[in-house]
């Protein structure tokens, strides 16, 4: 082993309001004390209950993906496991979340875009 994984760091251009609404979905503590970093209006963090930790890292001028265009593409994206895609859905989208495909009623995930426009996927668990 090389390196230990500290967390996924996401652009965005608010961090602090990224890391809030990755916390309503996730759970979990914004800007927890962390000797690896500190936080401040361009660096914010979440610390999940399930351990991984997402970082927020400022970007002004981010150019959010245009899912499913290639010349823009998502560059990451998150899985997210809920065990009801309905209620997570109504959650996601009153949270400023935006559908990006529902897909086909039998399929056990969707495609949504975060407030910032990075995509992501709710799994049925």
């Amino acid at each position: 082993m090389i390196a230990t994984l500290q967390c996924f760091v996401i652009d965005c251009p608010q961090p602090r309001e990224l890391a809030a609404f990755y916390q309503e979905l996730l759970g979990g503590e914004v800007d927890r004390k962390d000797p690896r970093w500190s936080t401040d209006q361009a660096w914010s963090t979440l610390h999940t209950p399930g351990g991984p930790v997402l970082a927020f890292q400022q970007a002004p001028d981010l150019r959010p993906p245009a899912w499913p265009d290639p010349s823009r593409p998502q560059q990451y994206h998150l899985d997210l496991g809920v065990p009801d895609l309905d209620a997570a859905e109504a959650k996601v989208l009153e949270l400023g979340g935006t559908l990006l495909e529902a897909g086909d009623p039998g399929r056990g995930w969707r495609v949504y875009a975060d407030p910032v426009g990075h995509p992501f996927c709710l799994v049925r668990e």
